[in-house]
């Protein structure tokens, strides 16, 4: 899957480009409030446009469920885009109908147009072939670049690459590359951190990772179901009982493959799940195999910090996708923070999955110290499983 051709391996002088991009940015009344994926696909917009391409850029936002919903029009980003590329980015009032194909084919050398959302039609999400090679049909040449819907077969992520020559933009480029290298052919010791809320959501992320990690943390609410794994009472902690015997067997696996599993050794609990979310709240820290009947474990404890962040130290290759804990709550971050900070502190290369490791990375404030922070939470979570993702199988290879 890392073997694709990019922007830089075709000649787009003179050619209609078709650009997926990710705008998915979040709106509010209408504002972009934070506009990093719109920034983010700016180097390969640049690239096209500075080589003579006329370039078509199209995306989804948000879930209109198949109908032209004026509340989720690209108009926004197709005004910050006009901000950030310098020359005016225009907006079709359709996605391949009479005004995009109008635009479309009017479009020059240099110039940028903006595509409405390709989720206003149904056959969007279904892979219509019709629409695909309508949506084909206003260009010369495919470029995805959303990564963060490589793990989608719809029509504008992969239909598209079966009626044009498809290749990948930077920001997928960056991906495939970075993650890629970490999964084949890593620089060892090679370390994984995984959390999150669910055992059953990185099922087959860790059977895949226990393969080819040297080390492999568990800590969020996921950890608990591998505590009772091992026998340990959890108290009203989260737990997923159909999932304690998996958990048993990937302990044992990772005996096996002589990969070190670590799980939390101290945790902190409270009464109760702090409502709302960032509410004050009282806690305590226990041993981890000491959860008392009436509390649950929201974070890792002092010590399984300290633990987590030794390993990460020591690691020449570090990947960690999910929290530590309930990290929006103050009190309840620190877990989170010190995955963070031992990321930003380690001499590794350093990846964080997209999702709410990302956002906890950047609003922690150490964003430029990662080596890669993924645009796609469930996109590197299937790559991380080592499933071929749609979006990028359907471009050419090198």
């Amino acid at each position: 899957m890392t073997n694709k051709k990019s922007v830089e391996d075709i000649n787009v002088s003179g050619k209609k480009v078709l650009v997926r991009c990710d705008f998915n940015v979040p709106l509010k009344d209408g504002v972009i409030t934070d506009d990093s994926r719109i920034r983010g696909a700016l180097p390969t917009i640049k690239y096209l446009l500075a080589n003579g391409a006329a370039v078509i850029l199209c995306s989804h936002l948000g879930r209109p469920k198949g109908e032209f919903n004026m509340k989720y029009s690209l108009a926004p980003v197709a005004a910050k885009l006009s901000e950030y590329l310098g020359i005016p980015v225009t907006l079709a009032k359709d996605v391949i109908g009479e005004d995009a194909q109008a635009k479309a084919a009017a479009l020059k050398s240099g110039e940028c147009m903006l595509l409405e959302n390709v989720r206003f039609h149904a056959e969007e999400e279904k892979n219509d072939a019709e629409f695909a090679k309508k949506l084909a049909s206003l260009a010369d040449i495919y470029v995805n670049d959303a990564f963060g819907t490589a793990h989608r077969a719809h029509a504008s992520t992969a239909g598209v690459a079966d009626y044009l020559p498809a290749v990948c933009g930077y920001l997928i480029q960056k991906e495939i590359t970075v993650m890629g290298k970490a999964l084949a052919d890593p620089d060892r010791p090679f370390v994984a951190i995984l959390g999150g809320a669910k055992v059953s959501d990185k099922l087959n992320v860790i059977n895949n990772l226990l393969t080819k990690v040297d080390t492999l943390i568990i800590g969020g609410g996921m950890a608990y179901t591998f505590l009772a794994a091992k026998g340990y009472t959890v108290g009203k902690s989260l737990l997923d009982e159909s999932k304690i015997d998996y958990c048993r067997e990937m302990l044992a696996k990772a005996e096996e493959k002589g990969v070190k599993l670590l799980l939390p050794v101290d945790t902190v609990c409270a009464k109760s799940f702090p409502d709302p979310i960032d509410a004050e709240i009282e806690t305590v820290v226990v041993p981890a195999d000491a959860i008392p009947d009436d509390m649950e474990g929201l974070d890792i404890g002092p010590k399984t910090r300290e633990l987590f962040a030794d390993a990460a130290a020591s690691a020449k290759t570090v990947v960690w996708n999910g929290p530590m804990g309930v990290f929006e709550n103050p009190v309840l971050a620190a877990g989170t923070k010190a995955v963070a900070q031992a990321l930003a502190d380690s001499g590794a290369i350093t990846i964080v999955g997209g999702g709410d490791s990302a956002a906890a990375c950047q609003s922690m404030g150490f964003g430029d110290k990662i080596t890669h922070i993924s645009t796609g939470g469930g996109a590197s979570l299937e790559f991380l499983e080592g499933l071929e993702l749609p979006g990028i199988a359907c471009l050419n290879d090198k």
